[in-house]
């Protein structure tokens, strides 16, 4: 019994629908999944129908890019409410900054010459969060680039004459806004961001877990974060990061997270969602759980 807990879809740069995501886990013989769009919940819905058609349990996520001194890294939201109003109205923050950034990439690329029509771009997104991959398949499509890896090492990759950067919230009101939904907070692939000199200050920000298996995790990495994250007393998650077919070979299935890593979570999201309405009722007569301030735009 195996879990992967970070896949993406259609709904931002992955090429395959929540349904076909499913159908591959199923011939790969996994019983949980997450799904870790980025910046968007809308397909969570299809996702949780389609895996509970066929007995498999699932984590509705998001994934967030945060900055913390400079350095990106990646938060991983799991069982979040995707139908959370002030996770919707930041999560449509960041869709309208990505796609701000993929009209400058595409003016950019007008500027060396490059043809590349911004309509043609975001018909073959077809998503609320586009970015760089989607202007890599274009480009792609256009025969302006033989493949998606000259795509990115001739243009879009960051100092490359295409690039645009991100815009990016801080990573403590990153957590602080999956926390908010109900969620739990990961730190995604901690070993491709060098993030080691952060875990202390992320735990105090109240950080839940680590992706400790991850396909550019080596075995000795994987074991180096178990290891942090005992220490630390944080979840142990992991996930093939599973884009479909858009770096030309599908991940799934090369990531297999025990389940009980899966239940541990399940079981620490349903106690702090329990905590969570019991201060609410506590706190609020009506009933309503309080908002915090979440303008976390920089």
């Amino acid at each position: 019994m195996f879990a992967d807990l970070h896949l993406h879809s259609c709904f931002s740069d992955g090429t395959w629908t929540p349904e076909q995501l499913v159908e591959q886990a199923q011939l790969h013989n996994l019983n949980a999944l997450g799904l870790t769009d980025h910046d968007t919940v809308e397909g969570c819905a299809r996702m949780s129908e389609a895996c509970s058609k066929h007995g498999i349990a699932f984590a509705p996520g998001v994934e967030m890019t945060t900055e913390l001194d400079g350095e990106e890294l990646h938060i991983l939201g799991y069982f979040i409410d995707p139908t959370n109003s002030d996770l919707l109205s930041q999560l449509a923050k960041f869709q309208a900054a990505r796609q701000q950034r993929v009209r400058e990439m595409v003016a950019r690329l007008n500027d060396l010459g490059i043809s590349l029509h911004l309509q043609m771009v975001l018909e073959l997104a077809n998503c609320h969060s586009p970015g760089r991959p989607h202007v890599a398949r274009a480009l792609v499509q256009q025969g302006f680039c033989s493949n998606h890896e000259e795509a990115f090492e001739r243009f879009l990759k960051k100092h490359r004459p295409a690039w645009v950067p991100k815009w990016k919230v801080q990573t403590p009101n990153g957590i602080q806004l999956v926390h908010q939904a109900g969620g739990l907070a990961v730190l995604a692939h901690p070993g491709l961001n060098r993030a080691d000199r952060m875990i202390p200050f992320l735990v105090d920000a109240g950080i839940d877990g680590l992706e400790c298996f991850h396909p550019k995790h080596s075995p000795g990495m994987a074991a180096h974060y178990t290891a942090i994250a005992k220490q630390h007393g944080l979840l142990i998650t992991g996930g093939s990061d599973c884009h479909g077919l858009n770096k030309g070979k599908a991940t799934i299935g090369t990531v297999r997270l025990p389940h009980d890593c899966f239940q541990k979570l399940a079981d620490s999201a349903r106690n702090r969602q329990s905590a969570s309405g019991q201060q609410g009722r506590e706190n609020n007569s009506d009933g309503d759980l309080p908002i915090a301030d979440t303008a976390i735009l920089k």
